[in-house]
């Protein structure tokens, strides 16, 4: 649009410097004290018109330039995972089960609830429909508005937690370079950072580019003490280890010294926990231009366009080889009897690595400008997006099963040379050398490795498309201001699929098998927004103004779906607005819920079949399936037990949309008699249902067998049963855990933020800016029958639920010097606690009479200094946790003893230099 930006820019930035990480209300505010009152119209996330008031009736946190320098971060992931709304997403601590990408997941309610968007627009995702954040290169950031309500009738599917919109730097002027370096205090985790940016601007053009590049270095886990393993917890302890073990007798032996010796696990099995990363590496590489032309005086071509390329890994220990077959004819087996049960870890492959090489691709182009109607000024923009992203991903370390059997089989000495024969004294097998199953650490020669190990090649590919138009402005001009209205139409086709490694995909791999991936679907959007001004400049009604949306969203895979929203603001006084607003959401299921191929993964459970227990439903379901009344459960007994066979992730192309209602009702107090402070505080409800989850295996049965006929109905065509399985007649070799629209969740709380910017002293001037979320309920429902659980404070494996988070920031600016301390808290959580040994319990459980344990209040603080120095450049040093604070110990924690969200052991340091030009 050919607005005058120029003055608008500056009242913004004089908004943004003004304080630091509360609301857009407050940011408003400022402005207008300083006089910047004449406002060209624009639009604020949350909203379609545009305005010169950027007043919302929905809560907006915004993150300036200067407060994502302030923090001493590398990625925009570390940025918003920070802030007091986030819950649990990936993140680079994610190793076993990251995959390199980072997320933000506002209230807990994961980031495929969060919609993020870049200008305004919709982003590259990946196959789950979620954005990788680390594809936003922080070097391009101009700031980040984070709408914390739901705003499904403005940008569609996605955004019933909240939206994130990252606004790039627009009008840049000159060059800068930035050089980042860091460090823990530990000697590890190196990391660097270095942009340049360039642009001009004309009276017709501007043109902006930049380059960045990042590399983020490994942190081992044996590295620190938390997440080393070993006694008294064992975290990283596995039972298969070396030398290889087996079964005789139904119990389990090793080879020591040529003596047959009944295993031990803590003497025989292998911690694997320092094999591990902590800290995954990730390396970004990132290319960004934006450009307008002013075409006429009231048309603007706009455009950007964006490569990003991300290498990443993650390590795990060697590949357990578990549950082989060793020939009594194998030269290494010294029993002269065929063993079953063979399990050893490949430790000589250094363990598995797991490779990704991520690009993408961001294309925009689009025109947009103003017209003249009825005496009346109107907006609007036509635009096409393109998004692509390619993935290409390597294993090593895993073990071709074929080549396996063949190695664990008959094999003898030929010519001084181990070979695999088809029998004792039988045919080579051409290219296979024998595996050492039962020997120590070195046993497993590299031709073994090499010829029973594979690498494995996956591929991904997304790609996202769509047209946009929209269109703003006033219709009447009504006593209390004009009636205001915004409309538009947008078509997105979405597409993609994943071809995993050939192996992986016929089931030979010692890995998970994954069949492929490939669907799409593309729908038609509509929407109206109205502004209507009801009351202005009356006592106790110095504003009173409703604000109405509706969006028809039609998908060619479900159909259609209708959201509106209504919200409200009312100023009793100049110095305070009161807000609220209701809006109905919903999220779209992605490609991979829709049509990923079927996955493998070994569940626990305990089959109802095994325990009847006199429950004559259950007797009668389990005979009719043919299992006999005297069936037990291999190795079971009366507890659950890991399956002996892989069952099946399914994904469900018949899924419905999760939809959802949020609420908010809050006030914005600015008293005119302290200046420079402002307060919000809001009330936040969120409601899904329909959400779109994976049942559990154990519910899956319990339904099928204890629950009601159309329950049965459902749930037992899921469920394989063998009656020739070789252990036990009857075993369930497999259960169908398919995604369906089954779960609610119930979510409320409350935010408050406050900022203050002190009067100028002798000594410098001062800011104080906080943010803080008050968790009051997080309930979810596994079915629409079953009864809500309640996890406020509570933690789950990797699943944090805090009752309070929130950031302080302190900061002091005294000529060319400045700086920031901040304190950021996480309130305290409470785990289940069982060792399954009452001394145990006793010693490390905080509550061993409920099993519970009570994981600490954290608080970490950083420092940053900074000096402006002559010749136009800033300093910056800092240290991030600069007290040095250990997370709290966690025993239900899947890995390394504390969560992902929470910072590594070790005072992270650094130093920043940017040169201005």
């Amino acid at each position: 649009m050919n607005c005058k930006t120029t003055k608008l820019r500056d009242a913004v930035v004089l908004a943004l410097v003004a304080s630091a990480g509360t609301s857009g209300i407050a940011f408003a505010q400022e402005a207008e004290k300083a006089g910047a009152t004449n406002l060209d119209r624009i639009e604020v996330t949350g909203s379609r018109i545009k305005s010169a008031d950027v007043e919302t009736s929905q809560p907006v946190l915004t993150l300036s330039r200067q407060d994502i320098e302030k923090q001493g971060v590398t990625s925009i992931a570390d940025i918003l995972q920070r802030i007091s709304a986030n819950g649990a997403a990936l993140n680079r601590t994610f190793n076993n089960g990251g995959d390199g990408s980072a997320g933000i997941s506002l209230r807990n309610l994961g980031s495929s609830r969060t919609l993020v968007l870049v200008n305004g627009r919709r982003w590259t995702t990946g196959l789950d429909g979620s954005v990788d954040l680390n594809t936003i290169p922080v070097s391009m950031v101009e700031r980040i508005e984070v709408l914390k309500d739901g705003a499904s009738t403005i940008y569609g599917s996605d955004a019933i937690a909240g939206v994130v919109n990252v606004i790039t730097k627009q009008n840049f002027e000159g060059a800068e370079a930035n050089a980042y370096v860091g460090q823990y205090s530990d000697g590890d985790g190196d990391r660097q950072a270095y942009d340049f940016t360039i642009g001009t601007t004309t009276d017709r053009a501007s043109v902006t580019i930049g380059a960045s590049y990042v590399n983020e270095k490994e942190v081992m886990a044996g590295d620190r003490k938390i997440s080393a393993g070993g006694p008294p917890f064992f975290s990283g302890q596995s039972g298969t280890g070396f030398p290889g073990s087996y079964l005789r007798g139904g119990k389990r032996y090793v080879i020591i010294n040529g003596v047959e010796t009944p295993y031990v696990a803590n003497t025989h099995g292998y911690n694997t926990a320092p094999d591990n990363y902590l800290l995954t590496p990730n390396e970004r590489t990132s290319l960004f231009a934006q450009g307008t032309y002013n075409v006429t005086d009231n048309v603007t071509f706009r455009t950007e366009a964006m490569y990003n390329e991300r290498k990443s890994e993650q390590l795990l220990a060697a590949m357990p080889v578990t549950s082989m077959a060793l020939s009594k004819d194998s030269m290494y087996n010294p029993t002269g009897v065929d063993l079953t049960g063979v399990n050893r870890r490949f430790i000589e492959t250094g363990g598995r690595s797991f490779n990704q090489n991520v690009k993408n691709w961001h294309f925009f182009g689009g025109l947009e400008g103003f017209f003249e109607f009825a005496d009346r000024t109107f907006d609007w923009d036509a635009g096409y997006r393109y998004d692509k992203t390619d993935q290409n991903d390597l294993t090593y370390g895993l073990f071709n099963l074929a080549n396996l059997e063949n190695a664990y089989g008959p094999s003898e000495m030929r010519n001084g040379v181990p070979v695999c024969v088809t029998s004792k004294g039988g045919d080579v097998i051409p290219g296979c050398v024998p595996v050492n199953a039962l020997g120590d650490r070195g046993s497993i020669s590299q031709e073994a490795l090499d010829y029973t190990s594979f690498t494995a090649h996956d591929s991904a590919s997304v790609v996202s498309k769509g047209y946009t138009a929209n269109i703003s402005g006033e219709i009447v001009k009504l006593p209390a201001g004009p009636l205001a209205f915004a409309a538009g139409y947008e078509y997105r086709e979405e597409s993609g699929q994943f071809d995993p490694d050939a192996f992986i995909a016929s089931g030979l791999s010692t890995g998970n098998g994954a069949k492929p991936t490939k669907g799409s679907y593309d729908l038609n959007e509509f929407f109206v927004e109205l502004s209507i001004p009801v009351l202005a400049d009356l006592p106790g009604a110095k504003l009173l103004d409703f604000s109405l949306a509706t969006r028809l969203s039609d998908y060619s895979n479900f159909g259609e779906t209708i959201n509106n929203k209504f919200g409200f603001r009312w100023k009793p006084i100049d110095d305070l607005m009161v807000r609220g607003n209701y809006s109905e959401g919903f999220r779209a299921p992605s490609i991979s819920n829709l049509y990923a191929g079927d996955g493998d993964s070994f569940e626990s459970y305990a089959d109802p079949c095994a325990l009847q227990l006199g429950n004559p439903t259950v007797a009668k379901r389990c005979g009719d399936q043919g299992v006999p009344t005297d069936f037990t459960q291999p190795g079971a007994g009366t507890s659950t037990k890991q399956t002996l066979e892989p069952w099946t992730w399914a994904s469900n192309p018949d899924l419905q949309p999760e939809t959802s209602t949020s609420k908010t009702l809050g006030f914005v107090y600015s008293p005119s008699f302290v200046e420079g402070l402002n307060v919000s505080l809001d009330w936040w409800q969120i409601k899904i249902d329909n959400a779109i989850t994976r049942p559990e295996a154990q519910f899956i049965l319990d339904k099928c067998y204890a629950g009601s006929d159309a329950e049965a109905a459902t749930y037992c065509s899921l469920i394989t049963r063998d009656p020739n399985y070789a252990d036990q007649a009857y075993y369930i070799t497999n259960v169908r855990q398919q995604l369906m629209n089954l779960a609610a969740y119930k979510v409320e709380g409350w935010d408050l933020s406050a900022s203050y910017r002190l009067p100028e002293t002798s000594v410098g001037q001062f800011s104080i800016n906080f943010d803080g979320t008050y968790l009051s309920k997080w309930e979810r429902q596994a079915t629409k029958e079953s009864e809500f659980e309640q996890l406020q404070g509570r933690y789950l494996d990797q699943d944090p639920y805090w009752r309070i988070r929130a950031n302080l920031y302190l900061g002091w600016e005294y000529g060319n010097f400045g700086a920031t301390w901040g304190m950021r808290y996480m309130s305290g959580l409470t785990e289940s606690c069982d060792f399954g040994d009452d001394d145990m319990n006793t010693t490390y459980c905080s509550d061993a009479a409920r099993l519970r344990n009570h994981m600490g209040t954290t608080v970490y603080n950083d420092l940053q200094v900074r000096y402006s120095t002559p010749w136009n450049a800033i300093v910056s040093v800092g240290a991030n946790n600069l007290f040095d604070r250990d997370p709290p110990v966690s025993y239900s924690t899947s890995y390394n003893m504390f969560d992902p969200q929470y910072d590594l052991p070790g005072r992270f340091m650094y130093m920043q230099y940017k040169q201005k030009f």
